[in-house]
């Protein structure tokens, strides 16, 4: 289960070492905080303006600050690494864009979707979405992962 300020999730943590099934989902909501901006900037070292300065923020195309894109995008990973494929993946890749800004305040839905498994190599394709709470993908994209199979002895 995802825990942390403002998370909440739906689907199932499927038994460590599982291969998914093609079709299988799973998803965690965010509210993105102050905190979580700041926190992320200063984690990161990422101190755009446009995500700490109200004023800089107000002169932007977006008019007001924004949550920066990779804090958006880390709500898959936690998808990926707790709930699908779960404990024990390993990231291999993400191909992502950015659609729309977030918001501070606004709540985000990361979803992860099985569209390929490849046994042999324990390699899973998963389809990426976060949606904001009006509705509209902020982040959408590709993820390649392995899921760790029992240790050979």
């Amino acid at each position: 289960m995802v825990t942390g300020s403002g998370t909440s999730d739906t689907g199932t943590t499927p038994a460590a070492g599982r291969l998914p099934a093609v079709g299988e989902k799973a998803s965690l909501s965010k509210a993105v905080t102050e905190a979580d901006v700041v926190l992320f900037a200063e984690v990161t070292g990422d101190t755009n303006p446009v995500h700490l300065d109200e004023e800089a923020a107000a002169r932007s195309v977006f008019g007001r600050r924004v949550a920066h894109g990779m804090l958006t995008a880390g709500l898959i990973s936690a998808v990926l690494g707790t709930r699908l494929p779960g404990p024990g993946t390993i990231y291999l890749g993400q191909e992502l864009r950015f659609t729309r800004p977030v918001f501070i305040g606004d709540t985000v839905t990361a979803t992860v979707e099985v569209i390929e498994v490849t046994p042999e190599k324990r390699r899973v394709r998963l389809r990426t979405t976060c949606v904001n709470d009006r509705g509209e993908t902020v982040v959408e994209g590709e993820a390649r992962v392995m899921v760790e199979g029992k240790r050979k002895e």
